[in-house]
């Protein structure tokens, strides 16, 4: 039921932090994976580790924001693979600083990665899917998506909403699309190291990991099993979830 052998992925923003992770987890399994972001060069080298492990592997340059690029991503993979079975749309930015200090244009940036960079490759995978009449979509959100986070420790309000909107997108795609044997759902880590956490833990990761019950951060060993499974067939009747990663965070009362 985990046999994921032969399928084709797309991995958004997998040159590195936890997009990589995912990869080549998905490439360890047996699946042929494409890894786009606007690094090239860091997608070149996930690919070059993806084909020693004996799968196939394109590495593409894109800016989930950009529709002719999401396009291009699309269209080069199924000219490969002539098909599309996995999306995981990792592909994230981050601004922080005090609400009242948000300047429009870092809200905007936030926005169009992380929620219609999100929207504009799902619909494009999705009309691939849909002919297919199979398929799986893995949103990345986040914990900080399901409310409000107190901003001595976290002061990221463009964030936090557009993981919000992760979240309710995919659960009305899943809807949309379930007739179509394509099941959506996401992941919300906790607190990983990244590198949109890094400045974050240099100055709040002792008063954040007091919030964690496990005593410790995430580690990309955590995150593979989790993109497997909803990669599979295991998950098969799983649709509209948010499959929650944080050590315990969200269990607290």
């Amino acid at each position: 039921m985990f046999d994921i052998r032969e399928k084709v992925a797309i991995v958004t923003g997998g040159g590195r932090g936890l997009g990589k992770v995912m990869a080549l987890a998905l490439g360890e399994a047996g699946a042929h994976v494409v890894v786009c972001s606007r690094n090239l060069s860091a997608c070149e080298e996930v690919r070059d580790s993806l084909l020693e492990l004996g799968v196939r592997s394109l590495a593409l340059a894109c800016d989930v924001t950009n529709k002719e690029d999401v396009v291009n991503v699309v269209e080069e993979t199924v000219r490969e693979f002539g098909r599309i079975d996995i999306l995981i749309n990792n592909s994230g930015t981050s601004w922080a600083g005090p609400f009242v200090d948000v300047p429009p244009d870092k809200w905007d940036k936030v926005m169009e990665v992380n929620v219609k960079g999100t929207f504009m490759f799902s619909q494009e995978v999705a009309k691939v899917m849909i002919r297919q009449q199979t398929g799986k979509i893995i949103n990345i959100a986040s914990v900080t998506g399901f409310g409000g986070t107190d901003p001595r420790l976290m002061d990221t309000v463009p964030y936090n909403a557009s993981k919000g909107a992760v979240i309710t997108l995919t659960k009305d795609l899943a809807v949309k699309l379930a007739r179509h044997n394509i099941q959506v759902n996401a992941i919300a880590p906790g607190f990983f190291p990244t590198k949109i956490t890094k400045q974050l833990f240099e100055q709040q990761g002792a008063a954040i990991m007091q919030k964690i019950p496990a005593n410790r951060f995430g580690e990309g060993e955590d995150l593979k099993g989790i993109a497997v499974f909803l990669s599979s067939s295991a998950s098969q009747y799983v649709n509209g979830h948010i499959l929650i990663v944080d050590g315990g965070i969200s269990a607290m009362a």
